[in-house]
């Protein structure tokens, strides 16, 4: 069985058509450059680890995050972008995405505005002054036209820019403040960057939001716990949380829940210490947000602790 199939794709058996006859081989070329994402994922995580506890920073205090790309990159950034409200309860208004051709149609890829450079000036200009604020740029080859100018337009003004890319040296790389080079490799469908490099993308970026969310306080023992619970999937998640790291019921997470108005936080020290809402948000904001700060004066008390 290959399973090294990047350039030895020209030893590949050809059908008339010019097409793999083996199927089999193709998914093993597949498995293969989905296996050499992760690992380049890996090896790039202490630049993740980095980019990300800077994010938290820029977050802390009050400034924007921008999500910036073209093609199949682009929908990458923007899917992260998108589940950031929900699973961390971030403020959308503060979170912005950039795609080439526009976010009307955000699932109809507009080849040709990857090549407007001048696009991509103009779309991070609209924002203005972003010495506040973070960029965080997705490109395969790291040389596409609309993102490298955007990406270089939004440093001019001021903002700390990340760059994802696939090529060392590339210029989105060269010309960002925390560049995450994947050396995911060639891919086993040619020119298809939707598959290993778009693998590595989604991983390299659930990674650093999720490193981002974990600094904020808002990952506690795997859990979620300042996720926006907007519908009933969400709510019986909640529920759980809170039930869960309070040690206590469902009868007793939901009714924290209640007087918490549905936020997960404040309701596990409610349940778990038996405090008001003013004296959770109070004990919260001295924490900086981190519940497992938080929960220490109210397990010293339940277990006949003093501070």
């Amino acid at each position: 069985m290959r399973t090294q199939l990047n350039s030895e794709t020209e030893n590949w058996p050809k059908a008339d058509g010019g097409l793999p006859s083996d199927e089999a081989l193709f998914t093993d070329a597949l498995l293969a450059s989905y296996r050499r994402a992760i690992e380049s994922v890996a090896a790039a995580r202490g630049d993740i680890g980095a980019a990300a506890l800077r994010l938290a920073a820029i977050w802390r205090a009050g400034g924007r995050l921008v999500y910036l790309g073209a093609g199949s990159s682009g929908l990458a950034a923007a899917a992260d972008a998108a589940e950031l409200p929900g699973t961390f309860g971030l403020d959308e208004s503060r979170i912005a995405i950039i795609l080439a051709g526009g976010t009307a149609e955000p699932f109809r890829i507009y080849a040709a505005a990857e090549d407007r450079a001048a696009a991509g000036e103009q779309a991070i200009a609209a924002f203005g002054d972003l010495a506040n604020d973070a960029v965080i740029a997705v490109s395969a080859s790291g040389s596409t036209p609309f993102t490298v100018a955007a990406a270089a337009e939004a440093r001019r003004r001021g903002a700390f820019v990340i760059a994802i890319a696939h090529r060392p040296g590339s210029p989105l790389l060269s010309g960002s403040d925390a560049p995450i080079f994947l050396d995911s490799g060639e891919e086993a469908l040619r020119g298809s960057t939707r598959l290993a490099a778009g693998t590595a993308q989604k991983a390299a970026l659930g990674m650093l939001s999720s490193l981002m969310g974990f600094e904020l306080g808002h990952v506690h023992q795997g859990l979620m716990v300042n996720l926006k619970a907007d519908n009933m999937k969400l709510r019986d998640r909640a529920l759980g949380i809170v039930a869960m790291i309070a040690g206590v019921s469902e009868a007793k997470a939901n009714a924290a829940l209640r007087e918490a108005g549905g936020e997960v936080k404040p309701a596990i020290l409610i349940a778990r210490g038996g405090v008001s809402m003013s004296e959770a948000v109070a004990r919260l904001t001295a924490t900086d947000g981190r519940i497992d700060d938080a929960l220490r004066p109210s397990r010293a008390a339940s277990d006949g602790w003093t501070d």
